[in-house]
């Protein structure tokens, strides 16, 4: 039974287009992202491999910086920090929301009274303008700044937590573990947290591409990554200052960033229709 229900999930997500080229798409970012050290020719800041604001070429396929630095190297290792970015972002934001839209749904009464005003008021918050505060406040850095994007976008977790928990908590099987003298924390994470492991996931691959657009506009403003970082954001705003003269110092890393957040949503949208049924893409 379960090797043909291993089949069946296997080719549902042959048949979903959206997930196919989501995951191809992704399986190449990081493939480029551990490999960097292979398919880069250069150093991340090698400088003078060419002359300063050469156009793509042979030598150096993407043109060089304002440094005679490769382009195409610095955005291969670029690769690295967007999925440190998804990685980290991802993590901070699923644990805060799970453990809150928990205990909201689980708990009830003032926990939740508590607990979803301080989730409506971040939701509420434009996420960047809250994100600039709390980098202002903690320091620059990229590290900081992935801190700042999930302390402020955990609220979409939380909420659909809560959701899930308050229409699992009084089912058979809950009430069996009650029975049984489980512990609130046991009922929790052991009783409901399973069974809303499909719409995480599906949240998580939907939530990525704006916890690296966030990241990325931060950089941009100079409060993420900091010189010499290959970060894409960051190269994007140092070839704002020379578009005129150096236009592929921010088109690559703008494509790159593109290329890589379309997968994310062309993931997030397959895994939707193969988790979510009642969610599915018309």
């Amino acid at each position: 039974m379960n090797k043909n229900k291993v089949k069946e999930t296997l080719n549902e997500c042959r048949k979903n287009a959206n997930f196919m080229v989501g995951f191809v798409i992704l399986l190449s970012v990081v493939l480029v992202a551990v490999f960097a050290d292979v398919i880069a020719p250069y150093g991340v800041n090698e400088m003078h491999v060419g002359g300063k604001y050469d156009p793509p070429s042979a030598n150096c396929w993407f043109g060089t910086d304002e440094l005679g630095r490769d382009l195409f190297s610095r955005v291969v290792y670029g690769s690295r920090l967007a999925l440190w970015v998804a990685f980290l972002g991802g993590s901070i934001q699923l644990v805060i929301g799970v453990v809150v839209g928990l205990a909201c749904g689980f708990f009830g009464k003032w926990v939740d009274r508590v607990l979803s005003f301080m989730t409506d008021l971040t939701w509420c918050i434009p996420g960047t303008i809250l994100a600039l505060a709390v980098v202002t406040l903690i320091g620059k850095g990229l590290t900081n700044t992935i801190i700042a994007i999930s302390l402020v976008a955990w609220a979409s977790y939380a909420r659909t937590v809560r959701a899930k928990t308050l229409s699992l908590k009084s089912m058979a099987f809950v009430e069996t573990g009650k029975a049984f003298g489980e512990s609130n924390a046991s009922l929790m994470f052991r009783y409901i947290l399973p069974n809303v492991v499909p719409s995480l996931i599906v949240l998580v691959s939907l939530n990525l591409p704006g916890t690296i657009l966030s990241t990325t506009t931060l950089s941009f403003l100079g409060l993420g990554s900091q010189p010499p970082s290959p970060d894409w954001g960051l190269a994007i705003s140092n070839g704002i200052d020379s578009i005129n003269r150096a236009p592929w110092m921010s088109i690559f890393p703008g494509l790159a960033l593109v290329y890589t957040t379309f997968g994310f949503n062309l993931l997030g949208e397959g895994l939707r229709d193969l988790l979510d049924p009642h969610m599915k893409s018309q």
